[in-house]
Parts: C-alpha cells; sequence; structure tokens
C-alpha cells in the first residue's frame, strides 16, 4: 500500500541530517547507513550512501532514476550463486543407420 501524500516519503531523520550536511560542505565520501527502509528523495541525487545489506556496507551512487524507490532496493541481501547443477547423463547419440537389407535369396 502507497504511503500517503500528505505525509510526503520516508526518509529517516538520523539519514536525512547526514545526507544536508553533505550536501553543504559538498562532501563526496558514502554516508554510511543502516536504513534500507528511507525513500530516496531528490536530495539525495549526485551522493554515494553506503547501504548495509545485513553483512557489509554496499556503496549506492543515487542518480535520478532513483528518486522515489528505496534505498534497500539498490543493496541486496542475497547472492545467487546459480541452481544446483543435475549431472544428467547426456542423451545417447543417435543410432547408427540400420545396414541395407540383404537381397533375397532364391
Amino acid at each position: 500500500m502507497a504511503r500517503s501524500i500528505k505525509k510526503g516519503p520516508f526518509v529517516d531523520g538520523h539519514l536525512m541530517h547526514k545526507v544536508e550536511a553533505a550536501r553543504a560542505v559538498n562532501d563526496k565520501k558514502p554516508i554510511k547507513t543502516w536504513s534500507r527502509r528511507s525513500t530516496i528523495t531528490p536530495d539525495f541525487v549526485g551522493l554515494t550512501i553506503a547501504v548495509h545489506n545485513g553483512k557489509q556496507h554496499i556503496p549506492v551512487y543515487v542518480s535520478e532514476n532513483m528518486v522515489g524507490h528505496k534505498l534497500g532496493e539498490f543493496s541486496l541481501t542475497r547472492t545467487f550463486k546459480g541452481h544446483s547443477s543435475d549431472k544428467k547423463v547426456p542423451a545417447p547419440a543417435a543410432a547408427p543407420a540400420a545396414p541395407a537389407a540383404a537381397p533375397a535369396k532364391k
């Protein structure tokens, strides 16, 4: 369910203070955050935010296309290593053609 327009997008207060401080001094260092639930606002564009994925901080460079999405969408929490390989026996090659029929004896 979407958030009310009247309330505006949700951004954790401590993250917003860090973003405002980085904007004020034009700091390009990544901003560390654990707030995956915060919505990306236009103020974040051009900054690098290190979003925690449960194990480490993943640096996310915020572009204009990301506005309106959540920070957690860009910091994956699971690593997909492929499906388990079934060691299936390859199908046998096509059987050789049957030998030509021998001529009938009289």
